[in-house]
């Protein structure tokens, strides 16, 4: 599963990396960044003193970011970019959370970092997503939904299983059922693996950014190759450890 989810975000990588760096990401400026503003002043004010905590207290840095727009990207992809853009949680431990939300497409994903998707599985960020959030979104409860969410994700990253899996709202009981089979990512990889066989060219691409990359620094951790520069901390003080993220999570829509 891991080999599989690294090779596709290779393949993502590749294809819309060049798309990507038109993409205009909004500068780190603290731990929430509300660029499509819709997080109410009050939300913000009590969900910033527990991000900084758990910052302090694990190491692991929790971002709540909106965007106006995901300016014709999938929130997946869009996601895992803004991520390693902003290089959030520790570089030697890839222990960043990003909760990404995306009013006007009516999208939002958990992306987990490598170092806590272990902890954060993809299944807990799916129940977060469809229990926490996206019922509040439905509402118009903007703030209250970011809030519900950031709770239970700290929740799990901070407590033992035998307590949170007490909460009704995080048990797993019933697990997330699969979706379709993504067709575009399979089209995706099945162009990539044609191109490998019949371009010289490509393979030369390939190999250039694999090197530019570390070559065999490919490991866990070692996907957050530098489409872009290090995060910005906008003059506020704050920024992104180096951490990176190979495309844990969740998404969801309401």
């Amino acid at each position: 599963m891991r080999a599989a989810r690294l090779c596709l975000a290779l393949v993502l990588s590749l294809c819309i990396s060049v798309g990507a760096l038109a993409l205009t990401f909004p500068p780190l400026t603290g731990r929430i960044v509300d660029q499509a503003n819709v997080i109410p002043h009050d939300t913000r004010d009590a969900l910033v003193p527990k991000l900084t905590e758990l910052e302090q207290k694990s190491g692991i840095q929790l971002v709540v970011a909106t965007v106006s727009s995901l300016e014709g990207q999938e929130i997946e992809p869009y996601a895992n970019e803004l991520f390693r853009f902003w290089k959030l949680g520790e570089k030697d431990k890839n222990n960043g959370v990003l909760l990404l939300v995306a009013p006007k497409e009516r999208r939002v994903r958990i992306e987990v970092g490598y170092g806590l998707e272990g902890t954060l599985t993809d299944a807990l960020s799916a129940v977060i997503i469809s229990n926490a959030i996206t019922p509040r979104f439905k509402a118009g409860d903007y703030g209250g939904g970011i809030a519900r969410g950031v709770e239970d994700i700290i929740t799990v990253l901070t407590t033992d299983e035998s307590e949170w899996s007490k909460r009704p709202s995080l048990r797993l009981d019933q697990r997330p059922a699969q979706g379709p089979v993504n067709w575009l990512s399979v089209g995706i990889f099945a162009v990539f693996l044609l191109l490998m066989v019949i371009s010289p060219t490509f393979r030369a691409i390939l190999f250039a950014r694999l090197m530019s990359r570390g070559g065999a620094g490919y490991g866990r951790g070692g996907f957050g190759g530098d489409v872009f520069s290090g995060g910005s901390d906008g003059g506020g003080g704050f920024s992104g450890g180096g951490g990176s993220s190979g495309g844990g999570g969740a998404s969801g829509r309401w």
